[in-house]
């Protein structure tokens, strides 16, 4: 069964906490994942790489944080099908 892990400092790490919850299909009622519960370490891992990350992002000049957006908004655009299969599995609604 997949897991869902951790996306810290811009890499998926596994969860260490020992702990996990199932991830339900709304659809069929069947488990089909489950998520890694984190542990305080992981998320204090997660907010001090959120801090690193911040005094570089707040000098960064807005011009350049709009077109890194408006990328991310055409990659949204690009996966469209992509992005409606996952809401559908998590939501049980028909694309």
């Amino acid at each position: 069964m997949t897991e869902i892990a951790h996306f810290i400092d811009n890499a998926h790490v596994a969860g260490k906490s020992g702990r996990s919850q199932p991830v339900f299909n709304p659809a069929t009622g069947g488990t089909e994942k489950t998520v890694a519960l984190a542990s305080s370490a992981a998320v204090d891992c997660a907010v001090a790489a959120a801090a690193a990350a911040w005094p570089a992002w707040a000098k960064t000049p807005s011009l350049r944080r709009a077109r890194n957006l408006d990328r991310f908004k055409t990659i949204l655009w690009e996966r469209t099908d992509q992005l409606a299969e996952v809401i559908s599995a998590e939501h049980a609604t028909v694309v």
